[in-house]
């Protein structure tokens, strides 16, 4: 049986996420990723089953990194504005420093990988727990309006992934230059947060 190279293994986990970022799910193939890594189509055979297995085994990594970084410095037991901030920070940090990797995961968390991948992953459990338990505490700490969770989230968090958005497109509405500043955030997240407080 042949030995894993972990170079090999990062190039191939790098085009991958390059070809389905650029193409799809349509575009994508064994045989081109095979071919854009300038290894055999048997190789990769060696570290993954199959192209969903491929698929599914890098949506999870990517995912990973994700919860891990999203509650660095966290905690639920945090007062809400505080915690909420914290979550902006973290989030908005991950997406800057990983852009290519957000675009994948969006793409695969709308696909039928999605649940498949957030199922296998222990920390998903973890992450949903205390992020839970975050909203909870501020509600009965009287600093969070009851809402549903769905509208709670949209307001919680769509203004800063639309401003993740353009920043990533590097332009406004009507195409106007933009780049996301830490002043910009704050402002967005100052009416957000009184938007959701009692």
């Amino acid at each position: 049986m042949r030995v894993r190279d972990i170079d090999k293994e990062k190039l191939v986990i790098e085009m991958a996420i390059d070809q389905i970022v650029q193409e799809g799910f349509q575009g994508f193939s064994m045989n081109k990723l095979a071919k854009a890594c300038s290894i055999s189509v048997g190789t990769l055979y060696i570290y993954y089953a199959d192209k969903d297995d491929l698929i599914q085994k890098i949506g999870a990594k990517m995912a990973l990194k994700f919860f891990k970084s999203t509650i660095k410095d966290f905690s639920p037991d945090m007062p809400f504005e505080e915690g909420l901030w914290k979550q902006w920070e973290n989030r908005a940090n991950f997406a800057m420093k990983y852009p290519k990797e957000v675009a994948f995961f969006e793409i695969i968390k709308h696909s039928p990988h999605g649940e498949i991948i957030l199922d296998s992953i222990k920390e998903f459990s973890d992450f949903r727990a205390i992020m839970t338990q975050f909203i909870n505490n501020s509600l009965q700490n009287k600093e969070l309006l009851p809402m549903n969770f769905e509208a709670f989230w949209s307001v919680a968090y769509g203004p800063l992934y639309t401003l993740l958005n353009m920043h990533a497109e590097r332009k406004s509405m009507g195409g106007k230059p933009f780049v996301l500043t830490k002043e910009i955030m704050k402002e967005a997240f100052q009416v957000t947060v009184k938007g959701l407080k009692p």
